[in-house]
């Protein structure tokens, strides 16, 4: 994105068969610098667990911290608690292959 230009301005991308096979880092930059992934198409793309899969649990955060989280989720177009799955999943992740 360019100095001049807002978050608004970006054309967005609403099906993940729109991008295109970059031929550089260079093309890459350019295309970003004018798209950006639909919030739509990013909170379809979290794998969400069957309900009957789930199991419901609490958690205890301070205030301030909890109020970061949901900064971040908001900025990320995504609900807090699926955020907060998604990065246990991902760390899971790296946890198991080490």
């Amino acid at each position: 994105m360019t100095m001049d230009t807002s978050p608004a301005d970006l054309k967005p991308i609403r099906a993940w068969k729109e991008l295109p096979a970059f031929e550089s880092d260079e093309a890459e930059v350019r295309f970003w610098a004018a798209h950006q992934i639909d919030a739509r198409l990013m909170q379809s793309s979290i794998h969400r667990a069957d309900v009957r899969e789930s199991t419901t649990i609490t958690l205890r955060f301070d205030p301030r911290m909890l109020s970061r989280i949901k900064r971040v989720a908001r900025r990320r177009y995504l609900n807090y608690q699926s955020m907060i799955k998604q990065w246990l999943s991902e760390r899971m992740e790296q946890e198991m292959k080490d």
